[in-house]
């Protein structure tokens, strides 16, 4: 059983930049493809960014550019960062994880999800 915790969301303006950290525990969390993803208020939870155990990273096309995520296997620490940020940003950001080197897509393929973080971004 894996636990996540995402930390970092906040209010900011447009073309501010933020950085969220999604801690893990309980598992071996360099066995498992991780990945950020949002939902917007009325919309289904998208991709953000995925990556796999072996540090492979994709993005969605949205955010490509502007966001860099990146894992720390030494501190079960999954990261993204985001610059250049956009009114459509907005949303709760969410970090997931499952088992396997893979890199997961696709949001029903995860198995375990932080509780998600507010990201608003507003002049």
């Amino acid at each position: 059983q894996v636990q996540l915790v995402e930390s970092g969301g906040g209010l900011v303006q447009p073309g501010g930049s933020l950085r969220l950290s999604c801690a893990a525990s309980g598992g071996t969390f360099s066995r498992y493809g991780v990945g950020w993803f949002r939902q917007a208020p009325g919309k289904e939870r998208q991709l953000v960014a995925v990556i796999n155990c072996g540090g492979g990273i994709r993005y969605a096309d949205s955010v490509k550019g502007r966001f860099t995520g990146s894992r720390d296997n030494a501190k079960n620490a999954l990261y993204l960062q985001m610059n250049s940020l956009k009114l459509e940003d907005t949303a709760v950001y969410y970090c997931a994880a499952k088992s396997g080197c893979t890199s997961f897509t696709r949001a029903n393929e995860y198995d375990y999800w932080g509780q998600g973080t507010q990201v608003t971004v507003s002049s």
